[in-house]
């Protein structure tokens, strides 16, 4: 009977290989090819208020990186919806994500606010998202950006990290508060924005 740490060890070993097999398949969906490092998950959790979060959303969830950390942080009446448009991550979120406050949909981030009210949920208190939005289209940059800030409650946040400033003048048109910090220790060097409406 395997032990516990090699159970935890295969499930590690299995989210790695699909996200790498998604990454070739589409690169431009990822925007890199490993999971994000615990020194970004970290450092984009401390800015949570979590007494405060009741509903928290998150885009691209991916293989559950960030959903676990937020999970297990979570208030236990808190809810997470997780939105993804990538098939075989929302299975594997099913598969292996066990918690009655996740809410893993197959959609896109830009029918935020859809999706909310598709579950009776007014406004978020969070939007957490590792989006590349610097392979997106213009339009789409800018729907998502928008709907995000619509969806958030008026002392709701987005958190996010890029590893270019290529967002950055779209989030200063979108929200009225955008402010920039680094996480040197990721794979990628990467850039996270703290935006409030």
């Amino acid at each position: 009977m395997p032990s516990h740490a090699a159970k935890k060890s295969a499930a590690r070993s299995s989210s790695l290989a699909l996200f790498a097999r998604n990454f070739f398949k589409s690169p431009a969906m990822l925007g890199s090819l490993v999971p994000s490092s615990s020194f970004l998950v970290n450092d984009m959790m401390s800015q949570v208020d979590w007494e405060r979060a009741r509903v928290l959303v998150e885009y691209g969830p991916g293989v559950g990186t960030f959903t676990r950390e937020i999970l297990r942080r979570m208030r236990p009446d808190a809810v997470l919806v997780a939105i993804e448009l990538n098939t075989d991550f929302v299975g594997y979120l099913r598969d292996h994500v066990r918690d009655p406050r996740f809410r893993v949909v197959y959609g896109s981030a830009a029918r935020v606010r859809g999706i909310l009210a598709e579950r009776n949920l007014a406004s978020a208190d969070y939007i957490i998202s590792g989006l590349p939005y610097r392979n997106m289209t213009d339009s789409l940059r800018r729907e998502i950006l928008d709907e995000s800030r619509l969806a958030l409650s008026a002392e709701g946040s987005m958190l996010l990290f890029q590893y270019t400033r290529t967002l950055l003048p779209y989030l200063e048109s979108s929200f009225g508060s955008v402010k920039l910090n680094f996480q040197f220790f990721n794979i990628l060097p990467a850039l996270i924005f703290h935006c409030t409406p």
